[in-house]
């Protein structure tokens, strides 16, 4: 599922994105904000459902990247789509508007797999059961996602990487025309 945008080459506010959201049908490894201390499992019925709500979302980070400020939107979810247990996601950050973003998440390390990770942001989760150990999310509606450290995320098995690939593609489709 995606939104697509027009390409338009060496655009200096558009770096491409990608990265693992979150797992579904896993529990996290740690509570996730907002789960009163339950660690929680996204059903794959749930993120099936909700993944329309996702594109167009706002991705955002916090200063010292352990958590959401959902008021620092930094770039935008452009697609979303499940792959085994990983939900992925892919998109543009702000590059002009947010020039520390690359420099944390655009550099040398981000390319090797770096520490950046991702969480999501949610409303009108149902669960399943409240007295759960674990809560099983059973609906649930995207309202954006958070660019963290991934040792901060609920879920570790998350990743977050500028996409260059994407940004070659995009320089070398303005050489050609």
């Amino acid at each position: 599922m995606a939104v697509e945008f027009p390409e338009v080459a060496g655009h200096p506010n558009r770096l491409p994105f990608e990265g693992c959201l979150t797992l579904v049908d896993v529990p996290s490894d740690k509570a996730p904000s907002g789960a009163r201390g339950h660690r929680v499992v996204l059903t794959r019925e749930a993120a099936e459902a909700a993944l329309p709500s996702l594109l167009g979302m706002a991705v955002d980070y916090k200063a010292g990247w352990d958590g959401h400020d959902a008021r620092q939107k930094c770039g935008i979810i452009t697609s979303a789509h499940l792959e085994g247990s990983k939900l992925l996601v892919s998109g543009f950050l702000f590059a002009r508007d947010y020039p520390e973003m690359e420099a944390k998440v655009g550099g040398v390390a981000a390319e090797a797999g770096s520490a950046m990770g991702m969480s999501y942001e949610l409303a009108d989760a149902h669960v399943a059961d409240m007295r759960d150990t674990v809560w099983r999310l059973t609906r649930a509606t995207f309202t954006g996602a958070a660019i963290l450290l991934r040792e901060k995320a609920a879920y570790r098995a998350t990743s977050f990487r500028v996409n260059r690939r994407a940004e070659h593609r995009q320089a070398r489709a303005a050489v050609t025309k």
